[in-house]
């Protein structure tokens, strides 16, 4: 079984955090809690429901479309930190580890005119 929700827009990716934890601690951590509550705020509510069972570990796939290519893969798949925390926040998954999450695949695309992220969580085992 898998569940796929859209995040509207970018996410900072590692240089911008980067940067703002430079500046000043407090900035860095300002740029990690927007993100997440962008995060947050796009997860469905089906997955929110407390009756709901995932069924763990899962596989996490992200497709990210950008507006054009300015920036690296790596940079951009940085991002996945502030998408699992979200996930762990919002108690759809209950922590981020080993134990939950077997691995990830990223995509990468282009779309000028909607630049978004793709989330697809998979089970990896049925009951």
């Amino acid at each position: 079984m898998a569940v796929t929700y859209t995040i509207q827009g970018r996410l900072d990716g590692l240089n911008a955090y980067v940067n703002a934890c430079r500046t000043n601690p407090y900035k860095g951590a300002k740029c990690k809690r927007s993100n997440q509550k962008i995060c947050r705020c796009s997860i469905p509510y089906e997955l929110r429901e407390k009756d709901r069972e995932i069924i763990f570990p899962v596989r996490v796939e992200i497709t990210w479309y950008e507006k054009d290519r300015r920036r690296d893969p790596d940079n951009i798949a940085s991002a996945k930190k502030y998408i699992l925390d979200s996930l762990v926040e919002a108690g759809v998954f209950p922590d981020d580890g080993w134990k939950y999450i077997k691995g990830f695949t990223d995509n990468f695309e282009i779309d000028k005119k909607r630049p978004r992220i793709e989330v697809t969580i998979h089970e990896t085992k049925y009951p």
